[in-house]
């Protein structure tokens, strides 16, 4: 029987994507039309942002905690949590934590071992870039990893913070991110 999945969200269009793939490779996995429960609670983006921009992820774990705590409260099994940039503070909660996270950075330095890569480009929020978040998962595994200069770095978070997690796709910043990751892959990385 499928566990019922806790997301705790951040970003809508994050959030959005994540309970989308669960029931579509749900589908694949289980049959047509059937998929894991699934409940979410979010906190407002705003909330979260606040406390980023201010360095306070102690505040930004207790977000997710709150989250965590109601998505356990209606039964939830484990906990998963599409943002990249806020699994900064779940160190900060992850003993509190009612639930089971499945850490993002984790599936996917597993992902990478398993399909053979070496060398990862790490794009995120400068916020994720600059943390410890990828580097502790991917490095114990053997695997390198190569962030975006500070140029791109800075374009990269204000397509994402003011373009991306408000639904705004625009071809020049796909052309601008196919670039950055052109430029990573001259420079080894396979994934």
């Amino acid at each position: 029987m499928p566990k019922h999945i806790g997301i705790v969200a951040c970003s809508a269009e994050g959030a959005a994507l994540c309970y989308r793939t669960i029931c579509v490779e749900g589908a694949q996995l289980l049959g047509s039309h059937d998929h894991p429960e699934v409940s979410m609670h979010t906190h407002s983006l705003a909330e979260y942002m606040k406390r980023v921009y201010s360095g306070d992820w102690q505040g930004v774990g207790e977000l997710m905690l709150s989250s965590a705590n109601k998505l356990a409260k209606i039964g939830a099994d484990f906990l998963i949590c599409p943002d990249n940039t806020i699994h900064q503070a779940l160190p900060c909660i992850e003993s509190r934590s009612p639930l089971r996270w499945l850490h993002i950075a984790e599936v996917v330095a597993a992902e990478a071992v398993e399909r053979g890569f070496r060398r990862i480009g790490l794009t995120g929020t400068r916020y994720l870039v600059t943390s410890k978040v990828y580097p502790e998962k991917l490095t114990p595994r053997g695997l390198e990893y190569v962030c975006p200069n500070t140029a791109e770095r800075e374009a990269i978070d204000r397509i994402i913070m003011d373009d991306l997690v408000c639904g705004v796709f625009k071809p020049e910043a796909v052309a601008f991110f196919q670039r950055v990751i052109g430029r990573m892959k001259e420079e080894g990385c396979d994934a």
